[in-house]
């Protein structure tokens, strides 16, 4: 419960109320199928009145499954794996975490979700990379959202820590390297402009101001304490 109404005030203070400071406007949106990206689209929806627009889930831009890390917080991975290991998991590009496993509490909870029955069952994925993520995100991004933006439309895209790091390092050209050290701060919305021809305009620009982005994205690098 902590958690769920911690987003919610995430949500509503922190990328709603950016968006509302910009008074940004969009035709469509899309989301993942996971609740806490769906509630937060609502909330934002809802402060910049435009619950009307057309909203589309699409189980692509799912967060990344974490296979066995599945139910444990950063701090309780790294005691049991250390810290070196499960950094190497959380960041690095193509290094999966152990796979989840039927005996794992999650497991049945997740594979019985009615958010993500309609997965077929060779794609269901029991581990991932950014990698593999990447798989499954960019050509959603490319079939789904993309002719959106050639069309005009201002597109609102709502998804999770790694399908939009996945997203971004596509984008920008990141190097498989390079997106070790790339983090993305949460909560803080981002802009990306593209020109006629689809090709980045400027870099991104984030709804913040660059000590509390800077502050955000230590955060998500961190494993945390004790």
């Amino acid at each position: 419960m902590r958690h769920n109404v911690t987003c919610e005030w995430d949500a509503l203070e922190v990328s709603a109320a950016a968006l509302k400071r910009e008074n940004m406007l969009y035709d469509i949106a899309f989301t993942s199928c996971l609740r806490r990206a769906n509630q937060t689209l609502e909330v934002i929806l809802k402060e910049l009145n435009l619950t009307g627009i057309p909203v589309r889930q699409l189980w692509r831009l799912n967060e990344r499954h974490y296979g066995a890390l599945t139910g444990f917080n950063k701090r309780q991975m790294a005691d049991i794996y250390g810290e070196e290991q499960v950094q190497v998991w959380r960041r690095s590009f193509n290094i999966p975490p152990p796979a989840i496993e039927p005996t794992n509490p999650y497991y049945h909870a997740i594979k019985n979700n009615p958010r993500l029955r309609h997965i077929n069952e060779q794609d269901f994925p029991t581990t991932e990379t950014l990698e593999t993520t990447m798989e499954r995100v960019v050509p959603e991004w490319t079939d789904s959202i993309i002719p959106e933006v050639r069309a005009g439309k201002r597109v609102l895209v709502v998804a999770h820590g790694t399908s939009l790091r996945g997203l971004v390092k596509h984008i920008q050209g990141i190097s498989d390297a390079d997106i070790m050290k790339f983090n993305l701060p949460n909560s803080i919305p981002f802009i990306i402009d593209f020109d006629e021809s689809m090709k980045m305009v400027g870099n991104i620009r984030f709804l913040a101001n660059d000590d509390t982005v800077l502050k955000a994205m230590e955060k998500v690098a961190s494993i945390g304490g004790k």
